[in-house]
Parts: C-alpha cells; sequence; structure tokens
C-alpha cells in the first residue's frame, strides 16, 4: 500500500487488520490519494488537494523526493474547510488540537506530511500497526497481495463499507471511503471497532 494524505477508510482497514508494507519507491503520479484526500462538505464529496513541485528536468520523479508548494497558503484552505465540514460533527473538538499542528508547519516533503499524517491517526486509535517499508520497486508482487491500485483516485472501485453517521447524509447520503478525518469526526471512540469489523477489498 501507499502512504496517502490521511488515508482512506479502506487504507485504514487495511493498516489495521494487516501486516503492511508501504510503497516508498514508486513514481509520483497526479490524480492520486498521494496529494489528495475527500471529505464530507455542505455540498458533498469534496476534494482537499495539496500542490506540489514538478521538475522542469525530469518527466517522472520518485514518489519520495516529491516537494510541496508552500507559495499559497493551502494548510490555511484545508483546516478552513475542515472546519466547515465537521465543526458540527461529534468529536471533532475532540480531535482539533492535536490536528492542528499538521495545518500549522510547512512540511517539505509529500512523503513525510503522509507519514506524518498516518501516525496521527494510529495515535489517536492507540494502535501501533505493524508495516514494513520497500527497499526498491518492483512492478510484480508475488507472496503477497498488492493493494497499491487504491493510491488510485480517478478508477476507484466501489469498496463495500458499512454505513456510518455523517453530517450531511441527510442531504446527500451516506459516501462510502473518504478521508478517515470523516470517520474519526464521526464515530470517535468507536472509529477502531468501526474498522476491525470491515474487510479489505477491492482487489483486481
Amino acid at each position: 500500500m501507499h502512504p496517502t494524505y490521511f488515508p482512506s477508510v479502506m487504507h485504514m482497514v487495511g493498516i489495521v487488520n494487516h501486516r503492511v508494507t508501504l510503497e516508498m519507491h514508486d513514481n509520483f503520479q497526479k490524480q492520486t490519494y498521494r496529494n489528495r484526500m475527500y471529505v464530507y462538505g455542505p455540498g458533498g464529496k469534496q476534494l482537499l488537494s495539496i500542490p506540489v513541485k514538478h521538475s522542469k528536468t525530469e518527466d517522472h520523479q520518485k514518489y519520495r523526493d516529491i516537494r510541496i508548494e508552500h507559495d499559497f497558503n493551502w494548510r490555511k484552505q484545508h483546516w478552513k474547510t475542515l472546519e466547515t465540514a465537521y465543526r458540527t460533527s461529534p468529536f471533532f473538538e475532540f480531535y482539533e488540537d492535536d490536528l492542528a499542528p499538521i495545518f500549522e508547519k510547512k512540511t517539505v516533503f509529500l512523503m513525510d506530511l503522509n507519514l506524518e499524517t498516518m501516525t496521527f491517526l494510529c495515535d489517536v486509535l492507540q494502535i501501533d500497526p505493524e508495516y514494513d517499508k520497500t527497499s526498491s520497486y518492483t512492478k510484480t508482487i508475488s507472496g503477497r497481495k498488492d493493494y497499491r491500485f487504491m493510491v488510485d483516485a480517478k478508477e476507484e472501485p466501489a469498496y463495500e463499507l458499512a454505513p456510518y453517521t455523517q453530517v450531511f447524509a441527510e442531504k446527500h447520503g451516506f459516501i462510502s471511503n473518504l478521508s478517515m478525518l470523516d470517520l474519526l469526526f464521526n464515530e470517535g471512540p468507536n472509529t477502531l471497532n468501526y474498522l476491525e469489523q470491515q474487510k479489505l477489498s477491492g482487489l483486481y
């Protein structure tokens, strides 16, 4: 699996219930969860994307080498969006003091930020998951299931996740597999129990 920006619910199902190897040596690709997450705003499913710096000399950049663009304050924009979406959720205030520092500093590398968001989620869930990191890139995986496809935000399979209460569900219905922040702010202490009851699905 790939480290992603505030991993999706299904990503965290994998991390909680399985021993995961994190892909650290692939090339960066656009329109993936490497630099985006989806939340549930007043208008429905809402994209939050991190701007990144692209090399003028290299066609392909390693994911681990991608730097975040801080020329405009996207961090403030993302935080305001989260407040608008979740201020009235049951548990936003419970987690906001621990979450806010992630948006207050200018992290240089995208990979470092994504690993920090995963660590934040594991800390608030009070879990210490076992995971490895790749030492090189391998296109074909043997002996383990390959869930790297889950980083693709454009061609996402329909994951089977049990519905839970969402702030704007009366307007737009249940929206599955958003960022883990959606589940956390709505379910709070029940989040880990929810994740443990779900199955990792969508394997091609």
